[in-house]
């Protein structure tokens, strides 16, 4: 049910203001005084804000007795015999009390409880924690009546108890760990555990606490919480480890090739008999299911190939931000030609901005036309070589394996023109490139490592999981102790299965890849609670994502219309309206309606889907909901032209004009210890105004332009001086000034330019 914050604070005895400052450094997210706290939480601050009973005043020969629920002390007792033994616990325990009179036989005594008291050993001290006095028991505990913890410590000279305060306040950065809340606040651990159970969560002495767990710890000891968000050390972290290098030096790698293309057209048989191996006859019939990536020794040069069961799996990895292909192969079957599905995979490539080289296969079949083909290729945008174009298109046959030999040499080719460089000396960097969980080995990440060396033994974490490295695999069967830059290899040793494009980092201690971890962990769960999981990507915001502002912003569009006439007139015309400084760059142009596959292809490529008289299907709709992508329809073109040059010429710099406000000359010059130089001015035309900025001019030169630091007349700050008036100002961060000096005022009015 809970409680509105007044009445509470009306319960305790305190100000709704008061009560709303303290919920507020404990964390509570607290907007006025009808706001309604839970009923747990209102308890805990009865128990700690409530004033508590105070003692009633004793009566004559009565002693007075402590209030209900303090602690009871070992001062609090008073001897009622001035010749009563000492009590146990003081720290002259054995001494006889001194008896009056004179005589041999009590100096024989004192000389006897002298040498006893020499020859007694030293006591150790008790340190032990305890609240104030004024704090009642513990809130959570069974019983009222505990003792204070205690904890032995060797220390002092003479025996007794040495009370340790605990703090009132302290900064948590969350999570932390059981232990380590224990020594910021004094608490045991055992005494935090309990609390939290009392309050239905469960939690270990590793266990790491989050904000609202550490509230109802301290809380119920009344230690003040404030709590220092994470994200700029998560981020401080995570760019170490990229930045981190043990070497400079770096030598070249192997590239990196992906399988793509249409399905059954014998990309996975492809790939078969370039390593040697049947992989489709274990598939389901016949199709990859899965992604693998492998390593090809080819006279003495490495070669990764990863294949895909289809471009969704490249779409989503390069949606996360990993870009692992270098190269990419588009398989192309010549008795079946271009198909909707081959396209795609080009657009994907295309997006990625990675080398394509075209592999036209099944040539060994009767019905094969490779002239079809290459025709259908140019018509895309891949001019074969043997056109006068730009794309390798290699003529293979996975059953014969023909032209295998000339597909990598061409691979290896090209991957020399792009120098592909890595250093291996410096901790590892991988992409997970798929995961699984198995019951004999646990988690099962295929990982392709970019950078560094990663050995079995290393801890590493890859976003929310960490853990340490096991066994390593390449090929599916080998096992390795160590994998260098462009290593496919598969891993166990993870806590759990990632995210395929997650990156991997390879961390020097097992707590450090907790800590990353379990602050990622963290954030997607405060993220998971917000209002909008994914930010949308729309028109207004599209180039919000853009970090170079000093580069040419790049519109990604991909438009969809009812016929291919309409559709070439809308991207001219779209096209045309590119500038230096805001470009638009179409990723695919198609007829019929939109797909998941656009709105898929639009969310790794922070595109805009643009449908023209077309209408989106409910998995697409879905999906960009999901996803955050944009969907705008038009029938009329003028009306997509407009928008879309409005987006665009909200990022274009604007103009600044130059509107001068009015002129005061310098007469005399005041000089301030404090202030420096002040000019005692004329307004000679127009008006002066605080806001202003100025130039200082002499012999009709500028001497300095800058701004008004302060502008007065006579003793008062003012806002404007008019024609006509004299006015004080003075200049800010400049005080050579001079009599007969002229100030000019000015300002500059922001233009919007247009495309």
């Amino acid at each position: 049910m809970g409680v509105r914050i007044f009445k509470l604070a009306k319960e305790i005895g305190k100000t709704s203001k008061e009560l709303i400052e303290y919920l507020r450094t404990q964390g509570h997210s607290v907007s006025s005084h009808m706001a309604t706290i839970e009923d747990p939480v209102a308890n805990i601050l009865r128990d700690r804000l409530k004033p508590k009973e105070t003692a009633k005043p004793a009566k004559a020969g009565e002693t007075a007795r402590p209030a209900k629920g303090a602690p009871k002390r070992a001062s609090d007792k008073t001897a009622t015999d001035a010749g009563e033994r000492a009590p146990s616990s003081s720290p002259e325990r054995g001494r006889e009390p001194a008896r009056t009179g004179s005589g041999t036989g009590s100096a024989d005594e004192r000389d006897k409880a002298k040498t006893r008291k020499d020859n007694k050993q030293r006591k150790p001290v008790r340190i032990f924690v305890q609240d104030d006095v004024e704090d009642s028991p513990s809130f959570f505990s069974t019983s009222r009546k505990r003792p204070p913890p205690r904890r032995m410590r060797r220390g002092g000279r003479d025996g007794g108890s040495v009370a340790v305060k605990r703090p009132e306040q302290i900064e948590v950065t969350p999570p932390i760990a059981v232990k380590e809340l224990s020594a910021l606040t004094t608490l045991r651990v055992g005494d935090i555990l309990r609390t939290l159970l009392n309050q239905g969560q469960m939690a270990t002495i590793n266990a790491s606490l989050n904000e609202e767990q550490v509230t109802l710890v301290c809380l119920e000891n009344s230690i003040e919480v404030t709590f220092k968000a994470n994200e700029e050390d998560l981020d401080v972290m995570i760019a170490g480890l990229e930045t981190a290098s043990d070497s400079a030096e770096t030598a070249p790698r192997a590239p990196v090739v992906t399988f793509m293309g249409h399905v059954d057209h014998g990309k996975t048989s492809l790939l078969d008999k370039i390593r040697k191996t049947r992989v489709t006859a274990k598939e389901a019939g016949g199709i990859t299911q899965h992604l693998g990536a492998y390593s090809v020794d080819r006279e003495g040069d490495q070669v990764v190939f990863i294949d895909t069961p289809g471009h969704q799996a490249f779409t989503d990895m390069r949606a996360r931000g990993a870009n692992v292909t270098d190269v990419a192969v588009l398989v192309v079957a010549a008795d079946d030609g271009v198909k909707p599905q081959t396209e795609e995979a080009y657009r994907h490539a295309k997006a990625a901005d990675v080398p394509i080289v075209v592999a036209l296969n099944k040539i060994d079949k009767d019905n094969s036309n490779p002239m079809r083909a290459k025709q259908q290729l140019s018509e895309l945008g891949l001019l074969p070589v043997e056109w006068n174009g730009e794309t390798e298109v290699v003529e293979v046959s996975a059953e014969t394996g023909q032209g295998l030999d000339t597909l990598l040499e061409t691979l290896s080719l090209t991957a020399e023109i792009l120098d592909l460089r890595a250093d291996a000396n410096r901790s590892a960097i991988g992409v997970v490139l798929d995961a699984e969980a198995s019951k004999g080995r646990g988690v099962v990440a295929t990982v392709l490592i970019r950078e560094g060396t990663l050995k079995v033994g290393d801890h590493v974490v890859c976003g929310t999981a960490h853990g340490r490295v096991r066994g390593m695999w390449v090929n599916g069967t080998q096992t390795i102790e160590e994998a260098g830059p462009s290593s496919p290899v598969q891993l166990t040793g993870l806590n759990l299965a990632p995210e395929a494009g997650e990156k991997l980092y390879a961390v020097g201690a097992g707590p450090k890849a907790r800590e990353i971890a379990e602050a990622r962990a963290e954030r997607e769960r405060e993220r998971a609670h917000s209002e909008r999981q994914h930010k949308p990507v729309t028109l207004e915001s599209i180039f919000d994502h853009l970090e170079k502002k000093d580069e040419p912003q790049i519109l990604n569009l991909i438009l969809k219309s009812d016929v291919r006439g309409s559709g070439e007139a809308l991207a001219n015309a779209i096209t045309n309206l590119s500038t230096d400084e805001v470009q638009v760059r179409i990723l695919h142009s198609g007829v019929g309606a939109i797909t998941q596959d656009d709105v898929s292809l639009a969310d790794a490529s922070k595109a805009i889907v643009i449908g023209f008289h077309v209408t989106s299907d409910q998995r697409a709709r879905v999906l960009a909901e999901e996803r955050g992508v944009e969907i705008r329809r038009y029938r009329v073109i003028y009306e997509a032209i407009d928008e879309i040059k409005a987006a665009m010429e909200s990022r274009l710099a604007p103009e600044h004009e130059e509107q001068v406000k009015g002129h005061a000359e310098i007469r005399e010059v005041y000089k301030a210890s404090k202030i420096g130089s002040i000019a005692g001015c004329f307004v000679v035309d127009g008006n002066i105004s605080r806001s202003d900025k100025v130039r200082l001019l002499r012999d009709g030169r500028v001497a300095y332009e800058g701004d008004i630091g302060s502008l007065r007349r006579f003793k008062d700050d003012v806002r404007e001086v008019k024609e006509g008036f004299e006015c004080g100002i003075k200049i800010a961060k400049f005080d050579d000034i001079k009599d007969g000096d002229v100030i000019e005022a000015f300002t500059l009015i922001e233009k919007r330019r247009t495309i």
